[in-house]
């Protein structure tokens, strides 16, 4: 009886290890990526069993009984949600692998120091991977979702690159920009100068994006920052444009006039005393440093001498010199800010 089995015994065995190695094979084979799908799309809640059909059905893997056993038999069946760039040679193993990291496909979005919120939200909206919960909100709305103090949050978000995965909203790169932004004001207001003109950090914070408007050159930023403090201290008006260019909005076409100079809003830096009640554009960290340990010095003036940098005056007569010599004679090629690096070159 037990002779008449050892063949059966033997026939068992060997489809049992013929089938193991076609388990084997198909689980390790590459998917097939020649079928046009470039980017799998891991919804949330899908099961691996699941999406071990939508392998088959998009025609990546030949047959989904083998991942589907393996799933069973291993345990393995936490994944993910999110998208996949499918890349050559990857077998379905690689990509469980993948699916149980989380090692979805991550976007960027970057912010340059001293855009202004709207600039930031205008680029928010163009994110198609990204979900508009926040685009139709007013400034206030967005400040009471995010705990800020200000009905205004201009300033608040720091300029960074940040990275987010599909399903994420234009609120979440909000929220991370504002966290980073009140960390890092935090950190630098509890090891500022003493002695400074600010009540509390956010005066810091106006005044950092006051000297990110006035200048892109990075040794300018703490002497523009030392100009203005000096100015607040002996009672001067800052009388700076980008503020009264804010104060504008959408009225501001490019181009400064004496009217614009003469208005009376809360904005015009050449009427009202001290800073403006907030701050005019997003300063990064740099233009955070300098407003809170602004350079020594005795400038109470600064102009534009065309190229993207300054010249620093003590006394009003040098200013008007330095005036004359640069702002009434301009040039084709002048510039108050520096040339972009590709222009530089």
């Amino acid at each position: 009886m037990f002779r008449r089995l050892i063949p059966l015994l033997l026939v068992a065995a060997l489809l049992v290890m013929v089938a193991l190695a076609w388990l084997y094979h198909q689980l390790n084979a590459p998917l097939r990526t020649g079928s046009g799908v470039e980017v799998l799309v891991v919804e949330p809640g899908t099961t691996l069993i699941g999406v071990a059909g939508r392998l088959q059905a998009e025609g990546l893997i030949r047959h989904r009984l083998p991942l589907r056993l393996y799933v069973r038999l291993s345990g393995r069946s936490r994944i993910h949600a999110g998208e996949y760039r499918l890349t050559r040679k990857e077998s379905a193993l690689d990509l469980l692998a993948r699916l149980e990291r989380g090692d979805v496909i991550r976007y960027s979005i970057t912010f340059p120091e001293g855009w202004t919120l709207a600039e930031w939200r205008a680029i928010l909206a163009r994110q198609a991977k990204l979900r508009q919960v926040a685009a139709d909100w007013s400034g206030a709305e967005l400040a009471e979702a995010l705990d800020i103090e200000q009905a205004n949050p201009e300033g608040w978000f720091s300029p960074n690159t940040y990275f987010f995965v599909a399903g994420e909203s234009d609120l979440d790169i909000l929220d991370r920009a504002y966290r980073r932004q009140v960390e890092t004001l935090s950190g630098l207001w509890a090891d500022s100068a003493s002695g400074l003109p600010y009540r509390e950090p956010y005066e810091a914070l106006i005044m950092a994006s006051l000297v990110e408007k006035e200048t892109g050159v990075a040794a300018e930023r703490a002497r523009i920052a030392g100009v203005f403090v000096r100015r607040l201290a002996q009672g001067m008006r800052l009388q700076t444009d980008p503020t009264v260019i804010y104060g504008l909005g959408d009225r501001y076409r490019g181009n400064l006039t004496r009217a614009h100079l003469r208005e009376s809003n809360a904005y015009n830096t050449y009427h009202i005393d001290g800073l403006p009640p907030t701050p005019i554009a997003n300063p990064g960290d740099e233009a955070l440093r300098a407003a809170l340990a602004p350079a020594d010095g005795e400038a109470l003036y600064f102009v534009a001498r065309g190229d993207g940098s300054h010249e620093f005056s003590t006394t009003l007569q040098e200013h008007q010199r330095a005036v004359r010599r640069y702002q009434l004679q301009r040039r084709a090629d002048y510039r108050s800010s520096p040339k972009p690096e590709a222009d530089a070159q």
